[in-house]
């Protein structure tokens, strides 16, 4: 099973929102899992687009009580590991799709990077030519899978 994680703030642009309930639903209708960090902002709409979509969400949460995850997590994990969840949420993806995003966001493109994994930036930070900038969310997603089946 593939597994796509999208990353991005917990508050986010109307514009940013839009890109990430996108994604989340072109995953979900590529039948893989969206994995993410749970809370709101890019990762409440991308779980809403995919959940929206039929899609299998799963939320790994900065903190003890599985509530702190948005409406559209189905399977919210509990780390109680505050920002250090980061590196969960990237090692659970086989590739990553950043949308926007802060400190944190950028923190996960670092960690994702460090370790190989793939990483798609839309209107995030361009700090390394191996972050994949696309302009939509449907060359996000395309530009994800392609890059899975390369590792396949």
């Amino acid at each position: 099973m593939i597994h796509i994680g999208v990353i991005g703030a917990g508050e986010c642009s109307a514009a940013g929102s839009a890109h990430a309930y996108e994604v989340g639903s072109l995953i979900a209708q590529h039948k893989a899992v969206l994995i993410c960090g749970g809370l709101g902002g890019i990762m409440e709409s991308a779980a809403r687009g995919a959940q929206d979509a039929g899609g299998l969400t799963v939320g790994i949460l900065p903190g003890f009580e599985s509530d702190e995850a948005n409406h559209y997590i189905d399977i919210p994990i509990v780390t109680g590991l505050s920002h250090a969840r980061n590196i969960l949420v990237v090692r659970s993806s086989t590739v990553l799709i950043a949308i926007e995003g802060g400190y944190g966001t950028l923190s996960e493109i670092a960690i994702a990077l460090k370790l190989g994994k793939p990483v798609v930036g839309l209107n995030t930070w361009n700090v390394d030519p191996r972050v994949i900038q696309v302009k939509t969310a449907r060359e996000a997603v395309e530009k994800a899978l392609s890059l899975i089946q390369k590792k396949v």
